[in-house]
């Protein structure tokens, strides 16, 4: 057993108000985990049997509470809610075993009369099939005052009335998304059957499982002793013999035999929707058999709701392909025709190519090559989890070079590199078989595709001059956007991923305005992301945010794990962090992961750790921060630039840690790099030295510096706070004034709110002399008094304590009450309060009232 301490709180929380709902199919660990929390809590307890709940009028009833099955399901739960209460605070009546319908009415009355809630979990509560016990039910949670609590462990959705509950705030669902095992949670599984598996073992266990318990579990146990893990997790899938026959009992042959049909036919495509369902089948009831699968198996998974599309659970797919092999393998050519034709028809050349290669349709695959190469040229590591080509005979990319250049594509998109680069050479080989009128477009194609196999496989220093050979082939004005777009998208991912923002940007701007001419969604996609994520990063949050949700919405396929919608919720999640709103920085955090590819994006991982560190650093966890950041260090390659955005985000933390000696050691030319340059500002400032710090900081002023606006608002905080330090507070209002000018527009909050105690102490200051950002700073400074997480201080000599009176009359000093005002405010004489003030001056070190109510801001006195 693993205690899951989440899950544990969830039902926690839902055991407070009236129903929790703990619904999947076999095998999500439902009853394992209510067990678990009810060993811990003691509720009481009612696992439903399948004779408990039968229809009473199979047996001769017709109310559900006099027949047999009736009469017991009300029996065992009042012998269930009787077991955890006291023997004089319950009076439930016996069910009867003629009708009376007077029973619930009284057992509903003896639960209101209870002193306190009673928590009753119903496992297995699908084995009710009669509509009157559960309507039952139902009315006892209406009418038992708030006394009965409800935790129900069943398979689907229970008839209780749920949407009252949900509308009402008082229904806690837990589904299999909940259920479902984190990748720590899988390695402490996979600990506890004695198998001690690497991180990277682990990842790969859990992405083919996507966290299922059960196929978490029978993989411990084929693993335990396993000589080749690695090869046991490779070929680990729904087609396992273990998994297969837990899946095929427990999930598919007990559906109907029309949506098990459905089910096969349909596997073959990562994405399925009615209209797709319906040409792959030629049932025109297939969106509703996917309706019903979908409300009732957690391994048929919604991805969106208009128009509604599904997908399989990894395993589950699996599973169904390979039923589709044995009981049809003569329909499975004809079945990817269907596919390729339809993904032709809406406009999807990847997915269609996909199919017809696989179909063997060779004709298809060649024209869709010819019409659509643009789209389908991979500019960063693409799905995953596609599955294999099957070969074609070796005489038909002979005789056809474009055959050979649709494989590279599609395998190029898998990645297989290998394989794509031996198809690339066939069709080189023999490229003088096509006719002249063919030859200029084969020309073309092969040199996106080996600027792609560049490009994916990290070779560097082959990505530019490809890029050059490709703009070098243009003819006509037609192929020259297009080409013009598909090389500058490649030449831009390849600076980004350097760690040139600059270069990047200009590069990709023009990119993404040739792709929007010559309609290429492709490359559109991928030049909005990766821009969308510069400008949060530079702090552009306006442009970054409108960017990132155009580019969202130009993916075909929104529920797919693409490098480019990672770039886009990247910049969404910096965008956030910036804004100050955690949460849903986190949530886009989580959705920027980098795909599972051998080689993902360094730029992507390097982004992703950095702002994971800030966030967890905004949180107050420094050791997970570092944590973060060390892992990204020895997973990307030895970029410079790249590597630099992870030691300004270490120096930060360390300095953040108070160890500003291996702060300074990190940075040892700041001048290279701004963010460098201000991390090392902010070491010295922490250190107490301000001269060190305004000297540090970069030329963040003047607005045609090349410094990024992010940045500059960072710079010019540190600017004020080291002016402040140095007692010039005329350039420090000037210096915070700027950067509050700066931070507004854009919304930026983050670096104020984190900044700690002296910033807060100068934003109120500042508030008092006058600015333009009153609603802002007295914004900025509710959020820092909210106890969020800020860097520490600098240690300080501490005052001798203030006396309640003392502490009462610095409050007044903030006001403009002259002594005598204040004097008469507390009913004391004015020499009283003299000798208050001079008593405030003396143990905050201030020799006048503006000094004291600073040093008060400072201790949080005030």
């Amino acid at each position: 057993m693993l205690a899951r301490e989440r899950l544990f709180a969830l039902l926690d929380a839902g055991a407070a108000g009236p129903v929790t709902v703990v619904a999947a199919p076999p095998g999500w660990g439902k009853t394992a985990l209510l067990s678990a929390w009810a060993h811990e809590r003691k509720p009481a307890w009612f696992t439903v049997e399948s004779d408990d709940g039968v229809s009473g009028k199979s047996r001769g009833s017709d109310d559900g509470v006099s027949g047999d099955g009736g009469a017991r399901f009300w029996s065992y739960l009042r012998a269930a809610v009787t077991s955890v209460t006291a023997h004089d605070e319950l009076d439930i009546p016996a069910p009867p075993r003629q009708r009376d319908d007077t029973f619930l009415v009284r057992f509903a009355h003896a639960l209101a009369r209870l002193p306190r809630p009673v928590v009753v979990v119903l496992d297995d509560l699908h084995q009710v099939t009669d509509p009157a016990v559960l309507d039952g039910l139902d009315f006892l949670l209406r009418h038992a005052g708030e006394r009965l609590r409800l935790v129900v462990g069943t398979r689907t959705e229970p008839a209780l009335g749920l949407h009252r509950w949900r509308l009402g705030g008082g229904l806690t669902e837990i589904g299999a998304a909940e259920l479902a095992f984190t990748p720590d949670e899988a390695s402490a599984l996979l600990a506890r059957h004695g198998v001690h598996a690497t991180p990277r073992q682990v990842d790969d266990l859990h992405f083919r499982t996507e966290g299922w318990p059960a196929g978490l579990r029978l993989a411990a146990r084929g693993l335990r002793g396993h000589p080749d893990p690695d090869r046991f997790i490779g070929e680990f899938g729904g087609d396992h013999p273990s998994v297969s026959a837990y899946l095929s009992e427990e999930a598919l042959n007990g559906q109907p035999a029309e949506a098990r049909d459905l089910l096969m036919r349909t596997s073959i495509v990562e994405r399925v929707s009615g209209e797709l369902a319906e040409a792959l089948t030629g049932r025109d009831d297939a969106a509703s058999i996917l309706a019903d699968l979908e409300g009732t198996s957690a391994f048929v998974i919604r991805l969106s709701a208009r128009p509604a599309a599904y997908r399989y659970h990894r395993m589950f797919a699996d599973l169904l392909r390979a039923e589709l092999r044995r009981h049809a393998p003569d329909q499975i050519v004809d079945l990817h025709r269907r596919a390729a034709a339809w993904h032709a028809a809406q406009g999807l050349p990847q997915d269609a190519l996909r199919h017809a290669l696989r179909g063997r349709d060779w004709g298809r695959a060649t024209g869709l090559l010819a019409g659509h190469w643009p789209e389908l040229v991979p500019f960063a590591p693409g799905r995953a989890s596609g599955g294999s080509v099957p070969a074609p005979p070796p005489d038909a990319v002979r005789a056809d070079p474009e055959l050979a250049l649709a494989y590279a594509a599609e395998l190029l998109n898998l990645p297989d590199l290998s394989t794509a680069d031996m198809y690339l050479r066939t069709a080189h080989q023999h490229r003088d078989r096509l006719p002249d009128d063919r030859k200029e477009r084969f020309a073309l194609v092969a040199a996106a595709l080996r600027l792609a196999h560049a490009q994916l496989g990290g070779d560097r220093t082959q990505v530019l001059p490809a890029a050059q050979r490709l703009l070098e082939l243009t003819r006509s004005p037609e192929s020259d956007l297009r080409t013009r777009a598909v090389a500058r998208t490649a030449v831009g991912v390849a600076e980004l991923d350097a760690g040139d923002l600059l270069a990047a940007e200009s590069t990709l701007v023009k990119g993404l305005a040739d792709a929007r001419r010559a309609d290429l969604s492709r490359p559109r996609l991928t030049c909005a992301s990766r821009l969308a994520a510069i400008r949060a990063v530079r702090g552009e949050l306006r442009r970054a945010e409108r960017t990132a949700r155009s580019a969202l919405t130009l993916s075909a396929y929104p529920g797919q794990p693409t490098a480019d919608r990672c770039f886009a919720h990247l910049a969404m999640a910096v965008v956030a962090l910036y804004r100050d709103r955690l949460d849903d920085a986190e949530a886009h955090l989580a959705l920027a992961a980098p795909p599972r590819v051998p080689a993902p994006a360094p730029a992507l991982v390097a982004l992703v750790a950095t702002t994971r560190a800030r966030l967890l650093q905004s949180r107050g966890d420094l050791a997970a921060s570092y944590a973060a950041l060390a892992a990204a260090r020895r997973e990307l390659p030895p970029l410079p630039q790249v590597q630099g955005w992870l030691v300004a985000a270490e120096a930060d933390l360390r300095t953040a840690h108070g160890d500003t000696g291996t702060a300074r050691e990190l940075l040892p030319d700041p001048a290279a790099d701004d963010a460098m340059a201000v991390a090392l500002a902010r070491a010295h400032l922490r250190d107490g030295d301000p001269g060190a710090a305004a000297r540090a900081l970069p030329a963040w002023q003047r607005a045609d510096s090349g410094c990024a606006a992010g940045v500059r608002v960072e710079a010019g905080l540190l600017d004020a706070l080291a002016a402040r330090r140095a007692g010039d507070r005329h350039r420090a209002a000037r210096a915070l004034e700027l950067a509050l000018d700066l931070a507004e527009p854009e919304g930026n909050r983050r670096a104020f709110v984190q900044a700690g105690a002296d910033a807060r102490a100068l934003l109120a200051e500042h508030l008092e002399a006058g600015t333009a950002h009153w609603p802002l700073i007295t914004e900025l400074i509710a959020a820092s008094d909210r106890g969020r997480p800020a860097i520490p201080e600098a240690p300080r000599a501490t005052s001798d304590a203030l006396t309640e009176r003392e502490l009462t009359v610095l409050r007044y000093l903030q006001s403009m009450l002259s002594n005598v005002e204040i004097a008469r405010e507390m009913s004391l004489s004015v020499n009283t309060v003299k000798t208050h003030v001079r008593n405030i001056y003396r143990k905050l070190d201030a020799t006048r009232r503006r000094e004291a109510v600073r040093r008060g801001r400072e201790l949080r006195l005030l």
